[in-house]
């Protein structure tokens, strides 16, 4: 009587292993037939343990055989995960590494740049501190920056060409010499000790004559009875007038506005004159002035005039544009 059949493929032959009254039958079945074996009862144990340990083996080896596969192929994908992961961070990287270049070549820039800044500055400082004192201006100032000086020249400088060009400043005429200064003298004419009034500057006939200051003409032609001959009369700002005398020709209508250095009239030797001269004449509020120091005046001795021309209050002119930082003197 059979107890245990045992049933199993193995290559190219099924073999069954079957227990029959304490014997053991092992038949193998090929192609060719078939042929069993009896095997004695404890060596048909045994057999029939290897039979099962190998059955078991064959499952188990077969079920670890698929689990590795899918232990590899999970990590055959987190590999090719790591190494997309990888790759974007190399790529990463190289973008980092041309970011940084690109800062440092930036920064160079700055820095250049901050150098060619500095050396500007510095150059501005020099020649403010030169413009600051061509204006009579203090030098740096206690608590200002830069900016604040360089809006302080400013408004200097604007108050100081506008009062150059609104009262007379400079030569007239490109003349050889002067003949007669402001002051006492023998007429050349009358042959009496009169008082001469303005300059009088020897230049050849149709020598041009420049306004020395912005104004408004008064007069221009031939004044009878004065002695001036053909004249122009410039009426300033605050006050001033300047006389043009002895004119060749008059080259500007009354009531014209002209600027500083326009061309007003031609030297000549018209009316009570021995030669061809420019009589030059300043004036405040009909008061004959001295013209002298009205012809050396500029920016570089800009307050040299209100000190040498005392009979203008220019005290009052401070008060609505300060000549220096303390006051006219």
């Amino acid at each position: 009587m059979e107890v245990l059949v045992v049933i199993a493929y193995s290559g190219s032959f099924f073999y069954r292993v079957s227990l029959l009254r304490r014997k053991l039958v092992l038949t193998l079945t090929t192609r060719h037939g078939s042929r069993q074996i009896f095997l004695h009862q404890l060596l048909a144990y045994l057999l029939l343990t290897f039979v099962l340990l190998s059955g078991m083996s064959f499952f188990v080896s077969n079920w670890l055989l698929v689990k590795t596969h899918d232990d590899l192929t999970d990590l055959e994908r987190d590999h090719q995960d790591l190494n997309e992961q990888y790759q974007l961070l190399l790529g990463t990287q190289q973008l980092y590494i041309s970011e940084l270049d690109e800062l440092g070549s930036s920064l160079s820039d700055l820095s250049a740049e901050r150098a060619r800044l500095v050396e500007e500055n510095q150059e501005i400082g020099a020649t403010l501190s030169t413009l600051e004192t061509r204006l009579g201006l203090l030098q740096e100032p206690v608590g200002m920056s830069l900016e604040e000086r360089l809006e302080l020249t400013r408004m200097a400088a604007r108050q100081r060409l506008f009062l150059l060009h609104s009262i007379p400043n400079g030569v007239p005429i490109s003349a050889e010499r002067i003949n007669d200064s402001y002051g006492m003298r023998m007429h050349p004419v009358l042959k009496t000790r009169k008082m001469h009034n303005g300059m009088d500057f020897k230049a050849d006939r149709g020598t041009p004559v420049y306004a020395t200051a912005d104004g408004v003409v008064e007069y221009g032609g031939y004044r009878k009875g004065s002695g001036f001959g053909n004249l122009v009369v410039l009426q300033h700002n605050f006050g001033f007038k300047t006389y043009y005398a002895h004119l060749q020709k008059v080259l500007v209508k009354s009531g014209t506005f002209v600027h500083k250095g326009q061309q007003i009239a031609l030297s000549g030797n018209s009316g009570r004159s021995t030669g061809a001269h420019l009589h030059y004449e300043v004036r405040f509020m009909y008061r004959p002035l001295n013209p002298g120091p009205f012809l050396q005046w500029g920016l570089d001795n800009f307050n040299a005039l209100f000190s040498e021309v005392e009979e203008v209050p220019w005290e009052s002119l401070s008060a609505m544009y300060p000549l220096n930082q303390s006051g006219a003197q």
